[in-house]
């Protein structure tokens, strides 16, 4: 019986070149969007130009390091359930 490999949506390039694009072309809307919705802030900082788009750029670069140093600590040997 010949085993078929499924193909799923991510692994052709072309469909994550699309999404990469699709991901620029809603940052570049929701920053134009900064002209023209005028929003109520608490703080001052947040009536800064692409302030939510810069905080949540250093919110997820936070996240992937901080997950990187906890790999260290919960990450177990390759032959862990081997014994």
């Amino acid at each position: 019986m010949k085993h078929t490999r499924k193909t799923h949506l991510f692994d052709k390039r072309k469909n994550v070149k699309r999404l990469i694009y699709a991901l620029f072309a809603v940052s570049a809307v929701s920053l134009v969007a900064e002209f023209f919705v005028s929003r109520y802030v608490d703080h001052p900082w947040e009536s800064l130009f692409g302030f939510y788009g810069l905080y949540g750029f250093v919110a997820c670069v936070i996240l992937v390091l901080v997950a990187k140093e906890m790999r260290k600590v919960l990450m177990r040997r390759d032959d862990y359930y081997d014994e």
